[in-house]
């Protein structure tokens, strides 16, 4: 029979490694935002950047944070009721 369940200290640092994240990625966009702002580059290659970058990547990169915010706070949730549960 196999066993549900979680190690709750795993499962909570999960959650903190997920939502560490968040930050991390929000860096990089706005460096990478910056970065392109700041640079003196014209011409079609830049535009076609500058528009993947906005619609894009931005885009994806803003999905990604959604999904790791969510899962990191539902791993945080779940390792605080598992340790109540236990007594913890």
């Amino acid at each position: 029979m196999s066993m549900i369940g979680a190690d709750v200290e795993q499962l909570a640092g999960l959650g903190r490694t997920l939502t560490n994240q968040v930050q991390t990625i929000e860096t990089m966009m706005s460096t990478v935002g910056s970065a392109l702002s700041n640079t003196l580059w014209r011409g079609p290659a830049r535009d076609r950047f500058e528009s993947d970058w906005s619609t894009v990547f931005v885009k994806a990169l803003t999905s990604l944070n959604d999904a790791f915010r969510s899962a990191g706070q539902d791993c945080t949730t779940r390792s605080a009721e598992l340790a109540r549960v236990m007594g913890r």
